[in-house]
């Protein structure tokens, strides 16, 4: 691989900033391969170089990959001239990696998002010849009953003539409010919300707890994110 300056590398984990990196290197806190660089701009392999700071050893990936715990009134976009985005959410070194969403959530919805730099795999996670569930908890005004769900389970052509496929549809709880799963092998816009509407069980909250075999991390508040571990992101290669 291509040399890349120290400091960029140790960054591109969103652990450091390169000023804090810069720093460490002065107060002889970081190693490559066992020896203490000169300056931060120094040159490295990162495929091949060991690096260690204050004794632990950074793993570096080419691609950076973020599980989000996405709040309401946030846009799942790069950017946009409406209001905040998901973006804003992150540190400053991660917004500097050329993150984006992978897929989309409506402003008002909450619930797992993930954000990378690796085109190819998100673009096969989002394909539906992929066939990646998407698992979303819905609260919907209107009493859920069997045949809303034999009526998802076959598919749902909405006012509009746009041909949803089959998806599923889990009620939890029945009543004036219900609530319920949605399993889904596509994303077309405002999929959930409008295939519950044409049911007439509009939605009245709606977070996306699934995506593929990656679940909503509980430990993170919302708002708050955290990088994906090797293991997880080799599941997600394996679905895809």
């Amino acid at each position: 691989m291509e040399k890349q300056r120290l400091d960029k590398v140790i960054a591109s984990t969103g652990k450091f900033s390169r000023r804090e990196v810069k720093q460490l290197v002065r107060q002889g806190r970081v190693l490559v391969n066992g020896a203490a660089p000169k300056s931060g701009e120094e040159k490295i392999d990162p495929d091949t170089a060991v690096i260690e700071v204050n004794g632990e050893q950074l793993c570096y990936r080419k691609f950076t990959w973020v599980l989000l715990n996405k709040p309401a009134g946030y846009l799942s976009a790069t950017e946009d001239g409406r209001g905040p985005t998901v973006l804003d959410l992150l540190s400053p070194e991660l917004k500097k990696q050329g993150l984006f969403p992978v897929g989309r959530l409506d402003k008002d919805t909450e619930g797992l998002l993930l954000l990378t730099n690796e085109g190819g795999l998100a673009h096969d996670l989002l394909s539906p010849k992929h066939h990646v569930d998407k698992v979303y908890y819905a609260r919907v005004d209107g009493c859920l009953t069997e045949e809303d769900c034999r009526a998802f389970e076959v598919g749902i052509t909405l006012g509009d003539g746009l041909s949803c496929q089959p998806a599923g549809l889990k009620i939890l709880t029945a009543g004036a409010v219900s609530e319920a799963h949605v399993t889904l092998r596509e994303g077309k816009f405002h999929q959930v919300k409008r295939m519950l509407a044409s049911r007439g069980k509009p939605v009245l909250y709606l977070e996306r707890i699934q995506m593929g075999n990656l679940t909503l991390d509980p430990a993170l508040e919302r708002g708050a994110y955290r990088l994906l571990t090797e293991s997880e992101i080799e599941a997600l290669r394996e679905i895809s």
